[in-house]
């Protein structure tokens, strides 16, 4: 079992200084170098040619629209855009790297030198360096067949070309310095902020479940009195928000132990468990000379002209702080509140759920308390929840309508999360809508006070609190499709 050190012994002896290195699916209809789809799940290696799967003789042709993409991102950055960036070959062999090498961007990448403020849990801000932001293409998928559906252990592998040439832009920081003990809550800071912010670009669906961004978190640690930067390790295709900040906590409590009990750091890659936390060894990591770069022949320079990178920047919207900021003050919420709301990703699908035709407060209550218990339940992110903003919107007029009540309203939600269909289609199949009837309800009113007498009552001198459990009684006979309210008007008048 590995050793790790006590998380305050860590800080206590060691500086981390962490390098973030974000790959990104662009959203694009066809690959980075040829006209293959990319939609995602589709039937093994039927999205593949000879330009993305490497046939001899095949030539690749860049794609306007992820060259487009990739100047939004740099320029929402905070980048330079390069007027000049050439493409060259990254030399490395994988099964599931059709070419055996990668087309990639290296000493002149398309955008460089840029910075994101981060927001801290506390309200503080954080600004994260970016060295630079390179276009390049994704390789292909191993499927381990197996009980485990990793390497280990697996009687064969099978391979899918259909991400093989998908377009990437890979962000990488420069190394973060400082943080302490804050570093995971640095790393899981940024990435949470590089993905509100790629997605307001509309450049991918950053969905780090199905791999269109994957976070690298390289860490290493210095002595307190140190003045060089330590051995690092590479922990690959980090797929949450969450393991993010995990797996940097777990690097630098092992890496401490290892490095107090006089065990040199090897530079590695390391797989993330999910099960547990943990990292595990994976590759000796190359440095640059072993990948041997050179010009890609078969593509010319990449040379955006001025004024169609002016015009990209004149289309860059509302920045996600600066509208939070915008949609706080119009909400009239704290900053406590809207850091809560930003933490739990609420804010977002509250802005959309009232753009669907719900109430603030409607909306805000849905999100931060039941479906944020769905979320915690099913384990997943809020935004990932198979509801849409418009369906929850739906839900809250039926309420405002008097046609569901909350309760009725959970039902029909969880089934909806569920994959049921569409709300009003749910209600009809189970029958959920509110009792309307005033001639079943008064015959459900008149069954419970007669089963009650005592309560009866204590309703008929005056002890109006008593009618709850006769309004119980008759929510829980009609399955709680009777309105409350009107429940309790019943039970009044027939006490009087």
């Amino acid at each position: 079992m590995t050793d790790l050190l006590d998380y305050d012994d860590v800080i206590a002896e060691f500086d981390p200084v962490m390098g973030m290195e974000v790959h990104v699916e662009l959203g694009t209809n066809t690959k980075m170098f040829c006209g293959c789809p990319t939609t995602f799940g589709a039937e093994p290696n039927t999205q593949v040619c000879p330009v993305c799967i490497g046939l001899p003789g095949s030539l690749p042709v860049v794609n306007e629209k992820a060259i487009e993409s990739a100047i939004r991102i740099g320029l929402a950055l905070n980048c330079s855009i390069r007027p000049s960036s050439t493409f060259a070959r990254k030399n490395y062999f994988y099964p599931d790297q059709p070419k055996n090498y990668q087309i990639s961007q290296y000493d002149d990448p398309i955008a460089h030198d840029g910075y994101l403020d981060v927001a801290l849990d506390d309200g503080t801000t954080w600004r994260v360096d970016i060295e630079r932001a390179h276009m390049e293409e994704d390789t292909g998928k191993s499927l381990h067949i197996g009980t485990t559906g990793r390497i280990s252990g697996a009687s064969h592998s099978l391979l899918d070309y259909n991400r093989a040439g998908v377009p990437l832009i890979e962000i990488v920081s420069k190394p973060i310095e400082g943080a302490g003990s804050r570093a995971p809550e640095v790393a899981r800071a940024y990435v949470t902020a590089l993905r509100d912010l790629l997605k307001s670009l509309d450049v991918s669906d950053v969905r780090m479940d199905q791999g269109s961004m994957r976070c690298d978190a390289n860490l290493s640690l210095m002595r307190k009195d140190a003045t060089e930067f330590g051995t690092r390790t590479e922990t690959k295709n980090v797929n949450s928000l969450k393991s993010v900040e995990v797996a940097v906590r777990y690097e630098m409590r092992r890496q401490a132990a290892l490095l107090l009990a006089g065990t040199a750091i090897v530079q590695e890659t390391r797989h993330f468990q999910e099960t547990d936390g943990s990292t595990s060894a994976g590759r000796r990591k190359e440095t640059a000379d072993d990948y041997r770069y050179f010009p890609e022949p078969d593509l010319p320079p990449v040379q955006p002209a001025a004024d169609w990178i002016e015009e990209i920047r004149a289309s860059l919207p509302e920045l996600p702080w600066l509208r939070r900021a915008r949609i706080q003050q119009e909400w009239g919420v704290s900053d406590e509140v809207m850091r809560d709301l930003v933490n739990v990703g609420a804010v977002d699908l509250i802005i959309a759920t009232v753009d669907a035709g719900a109430p603030v407060e409607a909306a805000r209550g849905w999100w931060v308390s039941f479906l944020a218990q769905q979320a915690n339940t099913r384990g997943t992110e809020l935004a990932d929840l198979p509801i849409t903003p418009a369906q929850v919107a739906k839900v809250v007029a039926l309420v405002d309508e008097g046609k569901l009540t909350n309760k009725l309203a959970q039902q029909v939600v969880t089934a909806v999360l569920d994959g049921e269909g569409e709300p009003e289609q749910i209600i009809a199949d189970k029958g959920l809508e509110v009792v309307r009837d005033d001639s079943a309800l008064q015959k459900a009113v008149d069954e419970a006070l007669a089963n009650n007498p005592d309560i009866a009552e204590k309703i008929r001198s005056g002890k109006v609190a008593a009618a709850g459990k006769i309004v119980g009684d008759v929510m829980k006979a009609t399955r709680g499709q009777a309105d409350p309210g009107r429940v309790k008007e019943l039970v009044l008048a027939a006490c009087q």
